[in-house]
């Protein structure tokens, strides 16, 4: 029986390995301090949090997130620890809301080992608190209980951590929101209209922010899998039989009311069930892991059954019922997938051109569409449990957050054996092939491509644009080049900005192009002066909300020679690499996904052909 706790109640814990799993309805940061018998912390080393999530006995997640799964095992906890205070904050930055009055009532909920359901708490009663003691889990007597506190800072974690005793509270609590930033500039972000059906059931079966339930990592649609920290149910029939397989899937069976919306809506359910789908097979395997461990700890602690055919025996059966659950969760994981590779291998040719790879037949059938679409193709994404289903990357038009092409050195192992130069020249390629794509996906004379090439290094990747005919001018390039066009959008921005608000947009100058702009800046920082990177900053922040976009190519590591002056323009934009990459975090897990841009065939010769037609297509709108 569930204990619903109200703030200043406890209830007893097994002191087994348990999880604590939090559902805020909107993006909060998650940690926990490790306490001595007075609550204090003995020092940063005791803090759990995003920048550090890993203590003995804690685990907490790396960013912010409208959902956490927190492990806590008291056993491997460290000594003189008597108290573990579960924290949750509001992370900071621009917009960011200045405490929790007016956002859903965050709701923690500690499970045991078999995932049973121990205690619930709904702390309410926040107003300007922007952090939050909400459980504390502390040792009486020899037995482990959890107390609801809901106790708020209007301060912040600083002031959390310097009323637990922490000399160092606003450095710490500065290094927290830094790693939360840095984890917020890889977020993919989820679709903000008709989430897919996939997702809604998803969200359903885990009760939700309103409903306080935990997260079920269950597919929607298929036979249950193993939850987070119970061992995973027995495979059930494989894809294709038995009664919760279901018929074939259908391209566009998802909510929409249009076949690409319910596309886009399929794609992304595609991805949110492969994302909780591997989320239960890890937490199964964490579950096998800790059960053998304990099994093995058993074996030891006993001086007179250590060793010997028994101890051997004993060894064994460990090793035995964790393979059985490992081999358990896999083959649910194995056939979860199997069914959503099904369902890609019937979305991927239906997809529209916008939402298609290159090599996909409805390039070479292209005619320069009469409607804007409903989102972009970026690239494809999976994950090393499933490595060969890759889900397409979308995201949402009109680019509501700019893109950034990073031409630096990539820091996964997926990366390749590639040069700094070569690097340079794939993100220069990459750039041109997705404004190409930006150009083709929208109607003629809907969207106007400006590029900036300080020293001309891009000119062989943008002869495709540049010869097609599609671009409104050159590619600027030397200091004057850049001072232009910088000067132009920032000045369209001004005046589109002053006409919306005032309500006036018939009193805009007649000459004013009012075609949605995609800002293409290779090799910034360099060629560019204080004013100019102002202006592109500005533009990143101001621009998307009146039809400017911003696609950079850069390397961020170059560029630290200006300092913590540009963090916000990285911040502001979704960062992409030109070949395979570990960087991207998915919005209801957090696993890290490899990223895989998209690449026009070899020897194809579909991008220069899709460019004719849209640059005749817009020859003959505007003349």
């Amino acid at each position: 029986m569930t204990a619903e706790l109200v703030r200043g109640q406890n209830h007893p814990l097994p002191g087994t390995r348990m999880e604590i799993r939090v559902t805020a309805g909107t993006p909060v940061v998650a940690a926990a301090t490790l306490n001595d018998a007075q609550g204090r912390i003995r020092g940063a080393e005791w803090t759990a949090h995003p920048a550090a999530p890993r203590l003995p006995g804690v685990e907490v997640s790396r960013r912010a997130a409208a959902v956490h799964h927190l492990a806590l095992d008291p056993g491997a906890l460290p000594q003189g620890v008597e108290r573990v205070s579960i924290l949750l904050a509001l992370p900071a930055g621009p917009g960011a809301p200045p405490g929790f009055a007016g956002l859903p009532a965050p709701f923690l909920a500690v499970t045991g080992p078999d995932g049973t359901e121990l205690a619930s708490y709904t702390v309410t009663g926040l107003a300007t608190e922007s952090a939050v003691v909400a459980l504390e889990l502390y040792l009486r007597r020899g037995a482990w209980k959890v107390r609801a506190v809901g106790q708020g800072y209007a301060d912040g974690l600083a002031a959390l951590f310097a009323d637990q005793g922490l000399a160092e509270a606003h450095t710490l609590a500065a290094a927290v929101q830094e790693a939360v930033t840095a984890g917020a500039d890889d977020a993919v972000a989820p679709p903000q209209q008709s989430p897919a059906p996939h997702a809604a059931a998803s969200r359903g079966a885990a009760g939700g922010a309103s409903a306080g339930g935990p997260v079920d990592y269950r597919h929607p649609r298929r036979a249950p899998a193993a939850t987070g920290a119970a061992p995973p149910a027995p495979p059930g029939p494989g894809p294709g039989t038995g009664e919760d397989a279901g018929a074939q899937p259908v391209a566009g069976d998802a909510a929409g009311w249009s076949l690409e919306e319910r596309l886009h809506n399929q794609v992304w359910g595609i991805f949110e069930d492969l994302a909780r789908s591997v989320a239960a097979y890890r937490s199964a395997v964490d579950f096998a892991d800790a059960r053998r461990e304990r099994e093995l700890d058993g074996v030891l602690a006993d001086p007179q059954a250590r060793v010997g055919a028994a101890a051997a025996e004993a060894r064994a059966r460990a090793e035995a019922r964790h393979s059985t659950l490992v081999e358990q969760a896999r083959a649910v994981l194995e056939r979860d997938a199997a069914q959503l590779e099904a369902e890609a291998e019937v979305v991927e040719p239906a997809l529209p051109p916008a939402m298609a790879r290159w090599d996909n037949p409805v390039w070479h059938a292209y005619r320069p569409p009469t409607e804007r679409p409903l989102a972009l193709r970026v690239g494809d994404v999976s994950l090393p449990e499933r490595a060969g289903l890759r889900v397409p990357l979308l995201v949402r038009l009109p680019l509501e957050r700019g893109l950034w092409i990073d031409s630096g050195r990539p820091r996964s192992r997926e990366a390749g054996a590639a040069d700094a130069d070569e690097l340079r020249h794939l993100a220069r390629t990459t750039a041109a092939a997705l404004a190409a794509r930006v150009l083709a996906v929208h109607p003629p004379g809907e969207v106007t491509l400006r590029i900036i090439d300080p020293a001309g290094a891009a000119a062989t990747a943008l002869l495709p644009l540049v010869e097609s005919g599609v671009l409104a001018d050159p590619p600027a390039a030397g200091a004057s080049g850049v001072a232009r066009t910088l000067e132009r959008l920032t000045q369209r921005v001004d005046l589109v900005r002053m006409a919306v608000r005032s309500g006036a947009t018939d009193a805009l100058p007649p000459d004013l192009d009012l075609a949605d702009q995609l800002l293409v800046v290779h090799d910034f920082p360099h060629g560019f002066d204080d004013r100019a990177v102002n202006q592109l900053r500005y533009l990143a922040d101001e621009g998307p909300a009146v039809g400017v976009s911003l696609l950079l190519v850069a390397d961020r590591d170059e560029a630290r020679g200006f300092g913590p002056l540009l963090d916000p323009l990285w911040r502001s934009l979704l960062r992409l690499t030109p070949v395979p990459d570990d960087h991207l975090a998915d919005p209801w897990v957090g696993h890290a996904w490899t990223y895989e841009p998209l690449r026009v065939p070899a020897g194809s010769r579909v991008v220069p052909q899709v460019l004719r037609h849209a640059a005749a297509a817009r020859r003959t709108a505007g003349g």
